[in-house]
């Protein structure tokens, strides 16, 4: 788990207010869920045989005994939460939220133990039309924050859950026959979760994948008719993808569409944003049936992308003024005068000095806080109610003014 420092905010706030101001470009509201939950809801969400439930869930016993779990991902809280509020049941719902995740895996570059997640979910639609509409969302995201060149789209449909069964079979029955060649982890997945071994990163196990049986060979003319869709609308928009037959996602709740957003900028290839269709997830947590499909990205991995493409704006100053003051009554005079600047200047940004000291002292402060202007304030200028404006950036020349016409300067200077 790491440590976000104010010097590395600004990039931070950057990406979430992209986001932000995205999110309802498109119509989509924010929703706030724990970040604590049962255990069986992941459980029973993600699938007890995947990685995240196996392997990286941070759960403990609570004092009753209650098995509760550090959320690994948020679509499984989104849905809980919209089926105990009554979001979801014969209703259009398009929702967002942002935080932090836990899960309990290797630390690499632009990934943590806790990391931070934006994600998207939209429940009551089926058609291809709404998958468009959120890669569509996330083409105009890059595109917003100067990305667009650095990520490419791989896009491949998981199939119906009776299609998918089928091909099962066959996917197991092909690796047994080679079952020499897997690794250990394969051999393992083989059973549990096949899908996943289309997603090994083994060399030799991709070579072998080559001959193996391919699902889009299982669908029906529904799912077929439902991914040309999707490819149809998608080309229409201008977007460019890749049809990747073994692209998979690592949960169970997937199916008819997947897709992935990916980067070569940060070493070897990366995905930055991952998602899909999940039809069956709301009925199997307890809902009536709904259709539904999201996506979520890792806020570390669009940061550091951000970071490395050097596409992170340049930090503003601490203050646009700084209210500097000596002498018996001078203080309590500049917070006063401090406190009236931000009443009559919303958005201006006032740093008052604190912890004593002469003028120099003080003025290397404002000058250090990178705010244009200081403010002085000594004995005499709070006995005749003046303030002494010193630039600290530019040629003005120091000058004396009443308090009264110091908003007026300010105005006049455009700070």
């Amino acid at each position: 788990m790491n440590d976000c420092l104010p010097e590395q905010t600004p990039a931070w706030q950057q990406a979430e207010s992209v986001l932000r101001r995205t999110m309802s470009a498109y119509g989509y509201s924010e929703i706030r869920m724990p970040v604590m939950e049962v255990t069986g809801l992941f459980k029973r969400a993600i699938g007890e045989v995947t990685d995240v439930v196996e392997k990286e869930m941070y759960t403990f016993d609570d004092r009753t005994g209650d098995s509760l779990t550090l959320r690994p991902e948020g679509t499984a809280g989104c849905v809980r939460a919209g089926i105990e509020h009554g979001l979801l049941y014969n209703q259009e719902r398009r929702m967002w939220y942002m935080g932090p995740m836990f899960r309990y895996e290797r630390p690499q570059k632009g990934r943590y133990r806790q990391f931070h997640q934006f994600g998207v979910e939209v429940f009551g639609l089926q058609g291809p039309d709404i998958d468009a509409e959120l890669i569509m969302l996330t083409a105009r995201l890059w595109k917003t924050l100067g990305v667009s060149e650095h990520l490419s789209l791989q896009l491949n449909s998981l199939g119906a859950p009776e299609e998918r069964v089928q091909y099962r079979e066959a996917l197991v029955a092909y690796l047994e026959q080679h079952r020499e060649r897997l690794d250990e982890d394969c051999r393992r997945r083989m059973h549990t979760n096949p899908l996943r071994v289309l997603d090994s990163k083994n060399p030799e196990v991709q070579a072998l994948l080559a001959d193996a049986p391919v699902l889009s060979d299982y669908f029906g003319e529904q799912t077929r008719a439902h991914f040309d869709g999707l490819q149809a609308l998608l080309t229409a928009a201008g977007i460019d993808f890749e049809l990747n037959a073994r692209l998979v996602r690592g949960l169970d709740y997937y199916n008819l569409t997947v897709f992935e957003w990916v980067t070569e900028s940060l070493g070897a290839q990366g995905t930055v944003c991952g998602g899909g269709r999940y039809d069956g997830l709301v009925e199997q947590l307890g809902g009536q049936a709904t259709p539904a499909v999201g996506f979520a990205m890792g806020m570390e991995r669009l940061v550091l992308l951000l970071e490395t493409l050097d596409l992170v704006e340049p930090q503003p100053a601490q203050a646009d003024v700084y209210v500097a003051a000596a002498g018996e009554g001078a203080q309590a005079a500049g917070f006063a005068l401090a406190e009236r600047l931000r009443d009559e200047l919303p958005g201006l940004r006032v740093m008052s000095h604190c912890g004593g000291g002469n003028f120099k002292k003080q003025l290397k402060r404002a000058d250090k806080s990178g705010a244009s202007i200081a403010l002085i304030l000594g004995e005499e200028e709070v006995a005749r109610g003046e303030v002494t404006v010193k630039y600290l950036r530019g040629q003005g020349e120091q000058q004396t003014l009443t308090q009264g016409d110091i908003m007026a300067k300010l105005k006049q200077e455009g700070i």
